[in-house]
């Protein structure tokens, strides 16, 4: 893949997510921001252009075949593979974070008061995700896979496509929504440091937090920047043959 600075950043991650650590360690959004420019993100983060381009071009050096495998998925397959890896991440992890967030306030709370503050922010979270995965399970990914049997000759499917557009939009602000939420528990946590007088849990919780949220940006960039894009030219490509 050939980069440069009009290439996009979700593109980039698209075709190798271990550029995704380069863009983590710069602080550019890749998952709910990956529309954005190479050159536009470098201004926005005031990182260096060649910098960026250069730790770009040298992590796409080595192979990534989980990228290609995902890009190789079906649209119904790569649903069906949203919902079995990151929909059942956060269903199992939930609570456990909600547990162990609520015992941190319990026993730290009067020295690190940040940690009811944080326990609020991931209890809104997680309300707002399970909500989130269920109209995604129940409403956009049926009518996803509705249009691959269409496109696949089903021809006892009715043609009635022409909405996915707006399901798409009212999940792209609630990624954004929640994307924004973790920036806001990250920084309360010094991103997800353990503090000096921080028990075992303590270090532990953190670390799920942190691999929670490293879970969401993978989980937001196969729908933002892979699913949602082919979904629409998919549906766009039926109405223009009907």
């Amino acid at each position: 893949m050939e980069i440069n600075l009009n290439t996009s950043v979700g593109e980039i991650v698209k075709g190798n997510y271990k550029t995704a650590r380069i863009f983590d360690q710069h602080k550019i959004d890749f998952c709910c921001g990956g529309a954005i420019s190479v050159k536009d993100a470098c201004v926005k983060a005031n990182v260096s252009q060649e910098v960026l381009l250069e730790e770009l071009e040298t992590v796409f050096l080595t192979d990534d075949p989980d990228s290609k495998y995902i890009d190789s998925l079906g649209l119904d397959q790569l649903s069906d593979y949203i919902v079995a890896r990151h929909h059942s991440y956060v269903s199992q992890n939930i609570p456990f974070l909600q547990q162990k967030l609520q015992k941190l306030c319990d026993v730290h709370g009067e020295n690190h008061p940040e940690l009811f503050k944080v326990k609020d922010l991931f209890n809104t979270a997680a309300g707002n995700l399970t909500m989130h995965m269920q109209k995604e399970e129940l409403v956009l990914f049926p009518y996803i896979r509705k249009m691959v049997q269409y496109k696949n000759g089903d021809t006892s499917i009715a043609n009635e496509f022409g909405g996915v557009n707006g399901p798409i939009e009212v999940m792209l602000q609630e990624h954004q929504a929640e994307g924004e939420r973790f920036f806001e528990i990250a920084d309360l946590t010094s991103d997800y440091t353990c503090p000096p007088d921080g028990c075992n849990t303590y270090r532990i919780t953190y670390q799920t937090l942190s691999d929670f949220e490293q879970d969401l940006h993978r989980h937001i960039h196969l729908e933002n920047n892979i699913l949602f894009l082919k979904a629409l030219a998919l549906e766009k490509e039926i109405i223009s043959k009907n």
